[in-house]
């Protein structure tokens, strides 16, 4: 495609049929230096909404959550973080109003949206940036430098010892155990992994020779877990183990890789995942107001970090009332303020959106109207 340069569904089904009341929004807000403005302003909404999906993104969800249902104490929003696969499903099924997604809606995704969305379907917007920590558990060592061929490797068994000759070469300094490699995947369908092995697949070509998927290549070895919380639980209580997760979700009982970028190695943090993401284009070919973002996971520049993340709020392009849509507006506002970006950094480690592309994000969100 061209770019162009610029576990508990079932409980989310039971709220199918939401009564919403709204006393409807004219918030004003522009953009700021990684973000928009400070707070929504305007009318209160009132009623539920409900999402489902990435997992990734619980920190920063609870965050807005509890900043959106302050600011509107009649508002109640619901989230089910159960996988941005199982997000985007139930957003086309019609069970939710929004999801969470670490990847943008696919082609044939967007063509099924219109059944419940109506004819112009539904929209992928921007609003969760961070980098993917590449987490390991190493008795002794908190601290590698690991290039992507390496890293394939690991995660297809070809590298089984974390004494092995290629993770020496890169770490002489390190005391590296005879210790045997346990990699760790997601056992749902990802936009973590879809991210991961994206990186994989574009920064180590030669090695990983499966194509970018949410769905973990069944014939890899290793040990599998549900969601991000999962992976990391896994590998937190397995000496050797490795896994990719959110780095919000990664605590200080677990190491993490600098990754080779160019000449150099670069570390995970919140500041490189924007960089990453300032290099990405917008996909070409999808609508006015859809913001799905192509990265470019072999980037040079200095401070880059390429193992990042974009999740997205994918909304509806319409809904079938008023009160709905306010809500749905309200809330996707919020999260795009600076307020709300600064929530999610602070929760979750996660890099505020810049503010052109939160101006961008927020005229996607302003683009959402009552279906006629």
């Amino acid at each position: 495609m061209k770019a162009l340069h610029i576990g508990r569904v079932a409980a989310v089904l039971t709220v199918g049929a939401l009564a919403l009341t709204a006393c409807g929004t004219d918030n004003v807000v522009t953009p700021g230096n990684g973000g928009t403005s400070s707070a929504p302003a305007g009318p209160t909404v009132t009623g539920t909404l409900t999402g489902t999906g990435a997992s990734s993104i619980s920190a920063a969800m609870d965050a807005w959550k509890a900043g959106f249902e302050s600011a509107n104490s009649g508002a109640k929003i619901q989230y089910s973080p159960e996988g941005s696969g199982a997000g985007r499903k139930a957003l086309i099924a019609g069970a939710v109003q929004f999801a969470g997604s670490d990847a943008y809606l696919k082609d044939d995704e967007l063509a099924s949206a219109k059944e419940k969305c109506g004819p112009d379907g539904a929209v992928n917007v921007p609003w969760y940036i961070s980098p993917i920590a590449v987490a390991f558990n190493v008795p002794g060592v908190k601290d590698l430098k690991l290039d992507a061929d390496t890293i394939a490797k690991i995660f297809r068994g070809d590298i089984k010892n974390w004494n092995d000759a290629a993770i020496k070469a890169a770490n002489p300094s390190a005391t590296l155990p005879d210790l045997a490699i346990t990699p760790v995947h997601r056992s749902d369908n990802s936009g973590t992994t879809e991210n991961f092995t994206d990186y994989l697949a574009a920064a180590a070509s030669t090695v990983w020779t499966d194509k970018k998927s949410g769905d973990w290549p069944a014939a890899l070895p290793g040990e599998n877990a549900k969601g991000t919380s999962g992976v990391v639980k896994t590998v937190t209580e397995t000496a050797g183990a490795i896994t990719y997760a959110d780095d919000s979700a990664v605590t200080d009982a677990l190491g993490k890789a600098e990754l080779k970028v160019g000449d150099s190695f670069v570390p995970v943090t919140a500041e490189g995942a924007a960089k990453a993401v300032d290099a990405a284009k917008v996909v070409e070919g999808r609508g006015p107001n859809d913001l799905s973002l192509k990265l470019d996971r072999t980037t040079t520049v200095a401070g880059a970090y390429p193992a990042v993340l974009v999740s997205y709020g994918v909304f509806c392009a319409h809904y079938p009332d008023a009160a709905t849509t306010d809500l749905v507006k309200s809330f996707g506002t919020f999260v795009l303020s600076t307020e709300g970006q600064k929530q999610a950094a602070d929760a979750a480690k996660s890099a505020p959106l810049s503010a052109a592309l939160a101006a961008k994000a927020k005229a996607s969100i302003d683009s959402i109207s009552v279906a006629k």
